[in-house]
């Protein structure tokens, strides 16, 4: 498990609960020596007791070497740096697994295919996404996922390995659809807590909710994805959860941001990287660079990094002209 963050802890404890030995590589000594002395996180999820089978390290090659799986919990943009430090000593069978939800700033490429860049294969890279949050899963709340691989059988195997009876995982060959919902429901996400920040009401926020779909749906679609995937897990379930719960980083950034906050001051307070605060300008340019409105997520980019008003976002979107509810989606080939 490369990344101690929260993520990163709660998946290797369900691993660790099921008796399967997890080494949590980390990038402070403090969080390593806390995990393996204490089992526990000293940072975060930090009243959480990880399983005996859970330890820590800071050293990339012991937490690499011989593994059968390796899972990347580090935020988007540290993938291509943890890709290419786990190079050198992975083997080129054991699957990699991502758990990022994000677009490389530049590039825009979704995580597996940066992993595949670095790594020089397709095959053994699976995404793995849904309706999430660290603090339930760590507590082993009932909670569904899917995991989206290129190859049939790696997807299969690894929905074996992470299930247990309150993490039920389920597989989608839909790779492209699965990462890309991930990516732009975060930004859907900061919009419903700029609503909260704002102080409007659930109206505000199941319009910003269903029409954030339709956006996220035409984007993936665009680029390749099946629309179904977008009523699943990593679509409609992760945007319910992610716009609504109190432990989403995504909608407490925009509620931050409404309230006259920074992404700066959010990331200083909590210790968290919102990964909305970059999706809002990959997706954006994801969305130009295929010739799509996405009014919702243009908004948020300029909310977030223009300085504009929340209100004015507000203002923005209220004035757009009306069109057809499914206009830019031609349900005929769906």
């Amino acid at each position: 498990m490369i990344g101690a963050g929260s993520w990163g802890t709660a998946v290797a404890s369900v691993l660790g609960g099921k008796g399967i030995a997890t080494v949590l590589w980390a990038r402070s000594p403090e969080v390593a020596e806390g995990i393996s002395a204490e089992s526990r996180n000293p940072r975060y999820l930090t009243d959480v007791t990880l399983p005996s089978q859970v330890s820590a390290t800071t050293d990339l090659e012991e937490a690499v070497r011989g593994a059968d799986v390796i899972v990347l919990a580090t935020p988007s943009q540290a993938v291509r740096a943890a890709a290419e430090s786990l190079r050198p000593f992975w083997d080129g069978e054991a699957p990699v697994v991502s758990l990022a939800k994000g677009l490389e700033r530049g590039s825009l490429l979704r995580m597996t295919e940066v992993l595949a860049e670095v790594l020089g294969t397709h095959s053994r890279l699976a995404a793995l996404s849904g309706p999430n949050h660290a603090e339930e899963v760590s507590r082993a709340i009932p909670t569904a996922t899917v995991i989206a691989a290129y190859d049939e059988g790696v997807g299969v195997a690894l929905r074996e390995l992470f299930r247990t009876p309150a993490f039920r995982p389920y597989t989608n060959s839909d790779v492209v659809g699965v990462e890309l919902a991930a990516a732009s429901k975060n930004v859907i996400a900061v919009a419903a807590g700029m609503s909260d920040g704002l102080g409007f009401g659930d109206n505000t926020k199941a319009s910003l909710m269903t029409r954030g779909l339709a956006e996220m749906s035409r984007l993936g679609r665009r680029e390749g994805a099946n629309p179904l995937t977008y009523m699943g897990l990593a679509g409609m379930g992760d945007l319910i959860a992610t716009c609504t719960s109190r432990h989403s980083r995504n909608r407490a950034l925009g509620e931050c941001i409404a309230r006259g906050g920074s992404v700066e001051q959010y990331e200083t307070e909590t210790h968290m990287v919102a990964e909305g605060a970059v999706s809002c300008l990959t997706v954006d340019e994801l969305g130009a660079r295929d010739g799509l409105e996405m009014p919702i997520t243009h908004q948020v980019r300029v909310v977030v990094y223009e300085g504009a008003p929340a209100g004015d976002g507000v203002e923005a979107l209220m004035g757009r002209e009306s069109t057809d509810e499914f206009h830019g989606m031609d349900l005929a080939d769906q």
